[in-house]
């Protein structure tokens, strides 16, 4: 197998002249696109990074962005993408644990780094793309001062080498830096071409933001594929809808959130988006009436969800868009995650004994594949307690398969509520309250109970001009699942809290319940 970089050369080779990316009213063909990649490596290594180093980013989605993703693996060094939304010292704290030699920002961050400039300890080179007023080194002064030479020779790094470092959202703890080599992207990227009816005239929106493991696999599935990536800024509704229509997006993947959010505005409707061929969509649960409202949004569009983590390089299942028909006779199967990429197993097992469970009950999931990431950063201990020996990876996932082998995702393990020793899913709670018409959004959280040692409890968002009363909402629940699952409190909220991919932050709606107590479970 080839490394990414080498990838990149050969298609620079086979379509000098095709557009490789574009990024607002900027285009690059895969020639200008490899040259600069070599530009910004020989960059690099004059700044002293080279073989295992990392190269930390924070920006917005740009050509910049995916450029010094391919430098930095040139030099056989690794990008290590940081989420725009942090706090400055959860930025510090991530630069400084990947212990990078160089620091970019976009022009929105200057603040950011000024605030930490001070806290960084490895860190050699603060580099801003654009901007202006500031001390750092401009990134095209800086990269335009150090030209490749004319026929760079062809990097033959070793594919288990480290391609990209992305840190775990930290909902618990502090955040882990996944490890993800050439050879995790070269297991997945295949798929795309056998899954997604890949072919030259083929438009891929990168629309999630590149610190997220869709927006970056995205990124690097373009240059795989050797088609044209179409790079969104920032994932607004309105504006991925205008760029599909101008562009003639065939493929995107977009987060249930966004899917919601488009339906609501008259400006989406407007666009044309009869090109989109295929609209991938996960990285959290969709209610069924968001996902009826986007297929009839675009109905002649092809919809597949996908289901993965991080540490596995992004999807491992899919659900293909022949199970996609809301009434009809396998309807079930819109509720699922799908069946296995082909090259991974799943087992179901309980998360203390990792014994298998009997098919259809609930268990952790655990999966065995090529694209499992090497490890985290520095973490042994944590990387010996995600990857077996045998080469399953733990996915803190509860969930089940059916007897067809389409996977059903309940929660996260550690969202499991334990009232008087019986297992609550939140989500299976969730998904009833959604089906009530006077709830927009929720939330279930276990909360202390001196009884039961903590009980269900629902946080809701009302619908607009919707009344009802706690006992309702119950007394709903009761009708259609076990008692001892069901909401014993019931609080209205004005919003849930999630992260930008859409997951609930349980743990911040935790917190304040468990304030004095010992330990998060009672």
């Amino acid at each position: 197998m080839p490394s990414l970089t080498q990838v990149l050369r050969d298609r620079a080779r086979r379509h000098p002249d095709r557009v490789a990316f574009i990024a607002g009213d900027t285009q690059i063909t895969y020639r200008d696109f490899d040259r600069r990649v070599d530009q910004v490596a020989a960059t690099l290594a004059a700044a002293g990074v080279g073989p295992g180093d990392r190269v930390a980013i924070l920006d917005k989605n740009s050509l910049e962005y995916a450029e010094l993703l391919f430098g930095a693996a040139r030099v056989g060094a690794a990008q290590v993408p940081v989420n725009y939304r942090l706090a400055p010292d959860e930025v510090a704290y991530i630069v400084n644990n990947a212990q990078a030699k160089v620091f970019v920002v976009g022009p929105e961050f200057v603040p950011v780094l000024d605030a930490i400039a001070g806290k960084l300890e490895h860190t050699t080179h603060r580099v801003v793309v654009g901007g202006s007023d500031h001390s750092h080194l401009d990134y095209a002064e800086w990269t335009s001062a150090h030209e490749p030479p004319a026929e760079p020779p062809d990097q033959n790094a070793d594919t288990a080498d480290v391609f990209v470092q992305l840190y775990s959202s930290g909902t618990t703890g502090l955040p882990k830096g996944v490890m993800l080599t050439h050879d995790n992207f070269n297991a997945v990227l295949p798929l795309s071409n056998e899954l997604w009816n890949i072919d030259d005239d083929t438009v891929l929106m990168v629309a999630m933001p590149m610190y997220h493991v869709a927006g970056c696999a995205l990124t690097v599935c373009a240059v795989y594929d050797g088609i044209t990536g179409v790079i969104m800024r920032e994932p607004d509704p309105v504006a991925i809808a205008r760029a599909i229509e101008r562009h003639r997006v065939t493929h995107v993947f977009l987060v249930p959130v966004l899917l919601q959010f488009m339906q609501l505005m008259p400006e989406v409707r407007e666009a044309d988006m009869s090109s989109l061929r295929l609209l991938l969509y996960g990285a959290s649960p969709i209610s069924e009436d968001v996902l009826r409202g986007a297929m009839e949004l675009l109905p002649n569009t092809g919809f597949m969800q996908v289901y993965g983590l991080t540490e596995t390089t992004g999807a491992i299942t899919y659900l293909p868009p022949e199970d996609h028909d809301p009434d009809g006779p396998k309807a079930h199967r819109l509720r699922s995650a799908g069946v296995p990429n082909p090259g991974c197993r799943l087992r179901i097992v309980d998360p203390a004994t990792l014994e298998e469970v009997p098919r259809g009950e609930v268990g952790e999931i655990l999966c065995q594949t090529a694209q499992n990431m090497k490890g985290y950063w520095r973490m042994p201990e944590a990387t010996a307690g995600a990857l077996l020996p045998d080469g399953w990876f733990r996915t803190g996932d509860a969930g089940y398969l059916d007897e067809d082998g389409y996977l059903y995702i309940h929660d996260r393990v550690k969202d499991m509520i334990i009232s008087g020793g019986e297992n609550i899913y939140p989500a299976e709670v969730e998904n009833v309250l959604m089906s009530h018409p006077g709830i927009a959004d929720c939330a279930v959280i276990g909360v202390p109970d001196d009884k039961w040692g903590e009980t269900p409890k629902a946080l809701v968002v009302p619908a607009e001009g919707a009344e009802f009363s706690e006992q309702e909402i119950i007394d709903f629940c009761r009708e259609r699942l076990a008692h001892f699952k069901c909401p014993t409190s019931v609080e209205r909220r004005d919003a849930i809290p999630r992260n930008p991919t859409g997951k609930i932050l349980k743990k911040d709606l935790r917190a304040p319940y468990w304030e004095g107590q010992d330990r998060a479970v009672h």
